[in-house]
């Protein structure tokens, strides 16, 4: 039995009519109050701006990628830094994706059916060849040929030094046939027992690692995925690969998953972020999500609203022209520093190309993040979450 000497997670409360619960998940960084929103600095950084500024929004963990860090700047070099927490200036809690995905989208050409993807049919497929040992792929930076199995990503991982890391994994589209899909996790499953033997091998207590539930939208394989991770001595377990073709059906197979899982682990939903996607995953037991939509939206001009006051729709584009003598704050119940700002002034600096315009856009959207991770633990522990989730969607 693996023991985490300086992980806990710890149940606080749950809700009387879904399985949402509140939970702590304590690490060597700090605790991380749940259910909670991971932001990604995907490459090492928080695209426009600092961990320092993150942190005053209220951001409690952040994700960095597997794959994108053996690319460039390499794992050795993050190691001479001292690992990712002291090259980024960040003292709190971080997670480390294993690269699974990127194998997904590199080995399919992207993912722009998918629900939880968007379309990069522009990018070139760089993945030579999926085996048994791992996977081949040409790097996007310089050509050369990496070979990335799960023995070197939890070494990788390793040198990055985050507090939660997640096994090799491969992910398929959801039009991915039953027959493929099913062979694809049952090489995740053994891709996930040797990135536990080799987690194990040196495991000295300053890492946690989560093991993977794959089975694309199969009710069966799922089952059978979620009872495995749950059977394996991880401290967490996340739900990946295609979780279907529309929210409907991420919804089901997000539910088929959910109910065969540890039931006193940390539950992580990789790459979803909607505002609903969140509420509805709450209500089935998820304890985290990560997404980079927020710091995206950010950068297009769009900033985060209610959906129940804005129509339906959860945010706003502040190119547009009816915000052009809009003098009002971007959320009036957001007290942040970009609340300073109105969104007459923000529409003005994205017209004239501002860079600050997106730095004002991204930390607004990660103080709504956390103002909804906040109202959405408030309202488990008082046994409001279905009202209070109707008065955030409106339904």
């Amino acid at each position: 039995m693996t023991e985490y000497p300086n992980f806990n997670f710890t149940l606080l409360a749950k809700d009387r009519n879904t399985q949402a619960r509140c939970g702590l998940i304590q690490t060597p960084h700090g605790s991380i109050e749940t259910p909670n929103f991971i932001f990604c600095g995907t490459k090492a950084a928080l695209k426009g701006v600092t961990t320092a500024q993150a942190k005053e929004a209220g951001v409690d963990i952040i994700l960095s990628n597997t794959y994108h860090l053996l690319i460039q700047p390499g794992p050795d070099m993050v190691a001479a830094h001292g690992g990712l927490h002291k090259m980024m200036g960040w003292d709190g809690p971080m997670l480390t994706d294993s690269g699974g995905f990127q194998i997904f989208s590199l080995g399919h050409g992207g993912v722009a059916q998918e629900i939880k993807g968007r379309n990069r049919n522009q990018t070139p497929r760089t993945l030579k060849k999926i085996d048994e040992d791992g996977a081949v792929f040409r790097s996007y930076v310089d050509g050369t040929i990496h070979r990335l199995t799960p023995e070197l990503s939890i070494d990788i991982q390793r040198k990055l030094g985050a507090d939660l890391i997640l096994v090799l994994d491969e992910c398929t589209p959801f039009h991915t046939d039953r027959g493929y899909t099913a062979r694809s996790m049952e090489r995740s499953h053994r891709w996930e027992l040797r990135s536990l033997k080799e987690f194990q091998r040196l495991h000295d207590g300053r890492q946690a690692l989560y093991g993977i539930v794959q089975g694309g939208i199969y009710q069966d394989l799922r089952k059978e995925s979620a009872s495995f991770v749950a059977n394996q001595p991880f401290f967490g377990q996340a739900i990946g690969g295609s979780l279907g073709g529309c929210k409907d059906q991420m919804h089901e197979v997000v539910a088929y998953a959910t109910q065969y899982l540890h039931p006193e682990r940390p539950t992580h939903l990789l790459g979803i972020g909607g505002l609903a996607d969140i509420w509805n995953g709450v209500a089935l037991g998820i304890d985290t999500f990560d997404c980079v939509h927020p710091t995206r939206l950010a950068r297009h001009g769009g900033a985060l609203v209610k959906p129940s006051l804005n129509d339906g729709k959860s945010h706003i584009n502040l190119k547009n022209a009816c915000y052009k003598d809009d003098y009002t704050p971007l959320d009036l119940e957001c007290n942040k520093y970009s609340s300073n700002f109105s969104r007459a002034y923000i529409q003005y600096l994205l017209k004239a190309n501002e860079l600050l315009a997106g730095t004002l856009l991204t930390i607004h959207n990660m103080s709504f993040m956390m103002r909804l991770a906040r109202e959405i633990r408030d309202s488990i522990k008082t046994n409001r979450f279905e009202e209070v989730r109707k008065e955030w969607l409106g339904y």
